[in-house]
């Protein structure tokens, strides 16, 4: 198991920086407004040939009236004790504050190795304000200044030096499936991913955009191994106003493009509406795998037909591409949350089915020859050969005399065709018609 270290302080001291530094990618928001990072938010780093996690937290708050000051105690008690190393960063433009100490005493408890970091110390005029962090009772302390990198590297060194060798890893490993729970704000992603893992990793509450960070979490149950991606909501562009709000939407959206399958998050108390549409589109453009689930089904009031309509008014919405899975669920009362998980599963697998060339022909070749393409303008389109592309998800090419005479009604019919045969059932597959 690689180290896992925790980063930790009161908001605003310029942990999330930190962290984006650590993990080389912009990953964590960073925002001047005080309080941006609410839930942990994880990443992968290395140094001096070891490799290590990064835990970015919310910052510790007391004595606050914002609804997220308790939960984002919580998160940072949570990190402690997952935690092997403890980055405690303060901020030398301020001093010793009231909640630093909070801190610190949280920390003084603590019997794993502890790193105080005086941030923003970005040239040599301010080395000597931070002598007074030595107050915190923590011992020895770094500076750095996370905005430009300086003295990180210092850091790192101390940090590695407390760290155990690496063990040896398995090259031929496959890197774990990525599933993308994404939706429109508060439809229940995080409740869906608490309830899945059985502990509160993600903070929720009844307030619209809580998750404002995309958040890993390994799931390893009941024979399934793969790693949950709690996205922010997406919201309509009109309705983004602040920069806070469009860092969410870009993180929900580079999460998608880096998924395998898209587990898309619907309110059963709203319906099926504009937004979710767009996410669903925007999954099937990027071309992952999509499973939809139905949360809050137990607050729906039902009659016989009503889990049929329901299912038939989404298909609706979502047309061509029609064939989905649909999972009606309860991430409160866990009502088919395991049926949930085991089609996302079956959605990957499909995902990666590769179709042997001489098998695919005598199939394909079959159908056309009994439906062939209609003639246009007298003249007779003949699909000779065709073929799976080599390539991550499932595209098949058919060779042709006239490609530019296959209608769109046709390439559908193919679609239809190959679905029902290899049960591609909610992953968009590719055809392309090509000169032979």
């Amino acid at each position: 198991m690689n180290s896992i270290v925790a980063i930790v302080g009161r908001p605003n001291v310029g942990k999330s920086t930190l962290f984006n530094r650590l993990v080389q990618r912009r990953e964590a928001i960073v925002d001047s407004v005080s309080g941006v990072t609410r839930d942990r938010h994880y990443g992968k780093s290395d140094w001096n040939g070891k490799e290590f996690s990064v835990i970015d937290t919310g910052g510790y708050i007391t004595g606050s009236d914002d609804i997220f000051e308790g939960e984002i105690r919580k998160q940072v008690n949570l990190a402690i004790e997952e935690a092997d190393l403890i980055v405690f960063v303060v901020n030398v433009e301020d001093g010793i504050t009231p909640m630093d100490a909070e801190v610190a005493k949280l920390l003084r408890k603590v019997k794993k190795p502890i790193f105080t970091v005086v941030n923003k110390v970005d040239n040599a005029m301010r080395e000597p304000d931070a002598i007074e962090f030595y107050n915190l009772g923590l011992g020895e302390y770094h500076t750095i200044a996370s905005i430009n990198g300086s003295g990180t590297g210092d850091l790192l060194d101390a940090l590695a030096e407390k760290m155990p060798a690496p063990e040896e890893v398995d090259l031929e490993k496959e890197e774990l499936p990525r599933f993308a729970v994404v939706g429109r704000p508060n439809a229940g992603k995080s409740s869906f991913i608490n309830s899945l893992i059985g502990q509160d990793r993600n903070i929720v509450t009844n307030i619209a955009g809580t998750t404002r960070d995309s958040i890993d979490t390994k799931y390893n149950r009941f024979g399934f191994d793969f790693n949950l991606v709690d996205t922010a909501g997406i919201r309509k562009k009109s309705r983004v106003k602040e920069d806070l709000e469009f860092y969410s939407v870009m993180r929900a959206v580079r999460s998608i493009e880096y998924s395998d399958v898209i587990v898309l998050v619907v309110d059963a108390t709203r319906g099926f509406e504009g937004q979710d549409q767009n996410i669903f589109w925007l999954a099937e453009k990027n071309r992952k795998g999509v499973v939809i689930l139905i949360n809050k089904w137990d607050l729906v009031e039902k009659e016989t037909n009503t889990m049929r309509d329901f299912e038939a008014m989404v298909r609706k919405q979502i047309e061509p591409f029609t064939d989905v899975p649909i999972v009606f669920i309860s991430a409160l009362t866990k009502q088919r949350l395991f049926k949930a998980i085991e089609t996302a599963v079956e959605v990957f697998q499909r995902r990666k089915t590769k179709i042997q060339t001489s098998k695919f022909n005598e199939t394909m070749l079959e159908i056309i020859k009994n439906s062939p393409p209609p003639a246009i303008k007298g003249k007779f389109v003949k699909i000779k050969y065709c073929m799976q592309l080599p390539t991550q998800t499932p595209q098949f090419v058919f060779f042709c005399n006239l490609p530019q005479y296959v209608k769109d009604s046709y390439r559908r019919f193919l679609e239809n065709k190959l679905r029902d045969i290899y049960d591609f059932s909610g992953v968009p597959i590719t055809i392309y018609f090509r000169q032979k």
